[in-house]
């Protein structure tokens, strides 16, 4: 029990912070308490993260087996958090601008960090499940939380319904997978598979599909990722912020540990070469109608969407590889999309008007003359998501790449590269308008504030992750 609770001092405090402390705070301080409110969580928040970093090594499970600790769960918390306190830094003064700084935003975004978390850690698909919902909810909220908006209102809505749509497909896999093997348990699911005694080995395929395309929803990979440029562009640019980078990442944590469950199961019923074969095929389709789709898009939060859609395509070649180095190429990816998916959205939300203009791409003409640094830093995010060396994302390209080829799949590899050819155009397209353009007269001067401490953090990350990749790698024991 020692173990359990030391282990899990990282999940134990966020959630006591969250569903005890934070509650009280609000129940009982005065009405304007949003300072004290935001600086608890921002501490809730580092708290929780050094203490992710203090158990990496503290490998194992607890509770019975339903959560793992240490190793990647940890590290995926670090992700978790460091991008929770970014968006915070962001959100005050962009809530503020648009009159909307409140308590229930801040609780709302460390709602969701709490169920990302338990999607991390764990080890059965009830845990998955809280941890998915959680998050899921927390983000419908966030999404409508401009209320007097239509497009906030709507984003949110379409959110919550097709959410629920995919809700559906993941309860009704887990359900059929419960009935194939009797239990909920990665581990024990393991060991019946293992055995041969699974009771019904096709419904165990038709539950390893269901939960894919769940998570596959999760992710926002073709077909299923229809709702995310409208969703994205809707809500809150510090919303959308986080959404599309911790939220992904979440997500491919959970990708990891069911597909690490899901891949040996479906051997029993002679399915892994088809299943890998499928994701592969959904890797290259996302890739491609995302980047295809990209170029056509004015407006910049579309652009980014249909990008981060491309992105979770690069992410899925780790999983078809299968492999332990295809899965580190995924956490490490994780960390370099987060890092310049935030920076570029919050950078979006600074020069972002009252009035939801200033959003297009031609809106950005010129910008280096009257916002030089926010456009050198632009243009470093742009330069990483299209995988140009030495930042973050080219060599998050190249293990991911490499992963592939090493597992048999040259030709995803190829598909891959051309789509990477296609996102230059769009990426460097934005770059060149900022530096090659004539400036637009009504562009607004804008005040980073403390928004610039995670513009700062996102920059340096995206430049020391490309030429010291190991800060990363070393923590996976690569």
């Amino acid at each position: 029990m020692n173990f359990d609770i030391l282990g899990s001092l990282p999940l134990i405090v966020i959630w006591l912070a969250l569903g005890v402390v934070g509650i009280i705070i609000q129940a009982f301080v005065r009405s304007d308490s949003t300072r004290l409110v935001y600086g608890y969580y921002i501490g809730t928040l580092v708290t929780t993260g050094l203490l992710a970093a203090a158990t990496i090594s503290n490998q194992g499970t607890a509770f019975g087996g339903m959560v793992t600790l240490g190793g990647w769960a940890a590290v995926f918390d670090l992700l978790f958090c460091g991008a929770g306190v970014m968006a915070m830094l962001a959100a005050q003064a962009y809530l503020g601008r648009f009159n909307s700084e409140l308590d229930e935003f801040y609780t709302m975004l460390v709602s969701s960090v709490a169920g990302m978390m338990l999607m991390a850690h764990a080890r059965n698909l009830v845990v998955l499940f809280v941890g998915i919902e959680l998050m899921s909810i927390s983000f419908y909220i966030m999404a409508g939380f401009f209320r007097s908006r239509d497009k906030s209102l709507e984003s949110a809505m379409k959110y919550f319904l097709l959410g629920a749509f995919a809700t559906g497909f993941l309860v009704y896999g887990m359900a059929l997978l419960y009935g194939a093997t009797g239990t909920l348990d990665y581990s024990v699911m393991l060991k019946v598979i293992a055995a041969g005694t699974a009771r019904f080995p096709v419904l165990l395929a038709l539950g390893a599909v269901l939960l894919t395309i769940g998570l596959s929803f999760k992710i926002a990979a073709f077909p299923f990722h229809q709702w995310a440029p409208d969703v994205y562009e809707g809500a809150p640019t510090v919303v959308t912020a986080f959404m599309s980078t911790a939220g992904k990442a979440a997500a491919f944590s959970a990708f990891l540990a069911v597909f690490g469950v899901i891949m040996p199961m479906v051997k029993v019923a002679s399915m892994t070469p088809t299943l890998q074969l499928v994701l592969a095929v959904i890797s290259a389709a996302t890739m491609l109608i995302g980047n295809i789709t990209a170029v056509a898009q004015t407006n910049v939060k579309r652009m980014l969407a249909y990008s981060s859609v491309a992105h979770a395509g690069y992410m899925l070649m780790g999983i078809v590889a299968g492999t332990t180095f295809g899965q580190s190429a995924v956490v490490y990816y994780a960390f370099a999309y987060t890092f310049m998916q935030l920076g570029a959205f919050i950078i979006v939300g600074l020069l972002e008007r009252e009035d939801e203009t200033s959003l297009m791409i031609s809106d950005y003409s010129g910008l280096y003359r009257k916002h030089g640094v926010f456009a050198a830093m632009m243009a470093v995010f742009m330069f990483s998501l299209a995988g140009i060396p030495p930042f973050a994302g080219f060599f998050g390209k190249y293990m991911l790449f490499y992963a592939a080829i090493e597992s048999g799949f040259t030709w995803l590899t190829i598909v891959a590269v051309a789509s990477s050819v296609i996102s230059v155009w769009f990426y460097l397209g934005l770059i060149v308008k900022m530096y090659f353009s004539e400036p637009n007269p009504e562009t607004h001067e804008a005040n980073a504030g403390l928004a610039g401490i995670s513009l700062a953090v996102c920059t340096v990350a995206v430049i020391l992750l490309g030429i010291m990749p190991r800060i990363i790698t070393g923590m996976l024991g690569n």
